[in-house]
């Protein structure tokens, strides 16, 4: 990660890393940190939600899902990156709960960041290293900390993991967002 890493190059990166994971998965039905979901249900979750979010503002993310999550997250992926690689990608995006900003960096805040996170989920389900940058960690970490109550109150995360302050940033940041870092699902 650097400095001033476009959203686009950050989604190639981040997405990129994730195929990777994605590769490696060999049981799509492993359980994950996320309670309820399996492997699968990670990917779905990345494909799935993203669209919704653009419709809010009449941009139209279609990709013909397969049934085969790799091949889902390949399709999804490229879609997304050519969104980002598009001219579409300087405009402005509105949102009723994110107001106005340009689309490449509502996707870069939410959904490349969520993309990262769920990194983590799918490696450990499937007994990979997810790789993630400490600084990055940090610096995500950094970010979500004044947010916290809101976050918890958004049903998105759960309570917070007791994490002591010297683990490294990758473990804090999973604790922060409920997942057990020491936990090894699948």
């Amino acid at each position: 990660m650097t400095a001033v890493e476009s959203p686009s190059a950050r989604h190639a990166r981040v997405a990129g890393r994730f195929g990777e994971v994605v590769a490696g998965v060999t049981d799509w039905t492993a359980t994950t940190p996320v309670e309820g979901w399996t492997a699968a249900d990670v990917v779905a979750h990345l494909v799935e939600w993203l669209p919704g979010l653009l419709a809010a503002d009449d941009v139209v993310l279609a990709v013909e899902r397969t049934g085969d999550p790799a091949q889902d997250w390949t399709r999804h992926a490229t879609a997304v990156q050519a969104l980002l690689d598009s001219p579409r990608a300087a405009e402005s995006f509105t949102h009723q709960h994110l107001g106005t900003l340009p689309l490449a960096e509502a996707v870069d805040r939410f959904y490349s960041t969520d993309v990262l996170l769920h990194t983590w989920d799918l490696a450990r389900a499937s007994g990979q290293d997810a790789g993630l940058d400490e600084a990055e960690c940090t610096q995500l970490l950094a970010g979500m900390q004044p947010m916290d109550e809101f976050l918890r109150q958004s049903g998105q995360y759960g309570p917070k993991v007791p994490v002591p302050d010297d683990a490294p940033a990758v473990d804090r940041l999973m604790g922060f967002l409920g997942r057990d870092p020491a936990a090894r699902p699948g």
